[in-house]
């Protein structure tokens, strides 16, 4: 089991199982000596058992952690339902703050994403400027935009979009 150790707005360890499960499952992110991990990664580890999360030396459960993340981020609970099905679906989930989206999407032992995520709650409404915009960031990264909707039950529709040259 992995500590993480929450420091600052950050989330790391420097344990050799870290270093391995970075290496052989792409969680988380080499940073000088250490491995540092989304909130994403870091909720996910700990939910399925791999990480123990520390933060002023106290271990923190998953719903202290969920506080935590979400006080941050008021749509994280909506993203991580998203990270955590395209994970156990064989996907690496890593984030896609550059891009103005939540998420870079790959398929084990590709070195590039296939799709730029972006997830939303049903109840929200988008327009078509904001589609357009999604599908811009998509297209100018060489990637295909997956749209990620969440209903009250937690359950998700997917839509990938593609450009059509006619």
């Amino acid at each position: 089991m992995i500590d993480i150790h929450l420091i600052g707005g950050s989330q790391k360890s420097n344990s050799a199982q870290a270093y391995n499960l970075e290496k052989l499952n792409h969680f988380g992110k080499r940073e000088g000596e250490t491995i540092e991990y989304s909130s994403f990664e870091t909720m996910y580890l700990k939910e399925i058992k791999k990480a123990k999360i520390i933060s002023n030396s106290k271990e923190i459960n998953l719903r202290e952690l969920d506080k935590k993340f979400s006080r941050k981020d008021k749509k994280f609970s909506t993203k991580y339902v998203v990270y955590k099905n395209l994970r156990k679906k064989g996907y690496i989930v890593k984030t896609a703050l550059k891009f103005g989206a939540e998420f870079r999407v790959y398929e084990k032992g590709k070195a590039h994403a296939k799709w730029i995520v972006f997830t939303d709650s049903e109840k929200n409404v988008n327009s078509w400027h904001d589609f357009a915009a999604k599908n811009r960031v998509a297209n100018s990264t060489n990637k295909k935009l997956l749209l990620a909707i969440v209903d009250d039950e937690k359950d998700i529709l997917y839509y990938e979009i593609n450009w059509l040259k006619i």
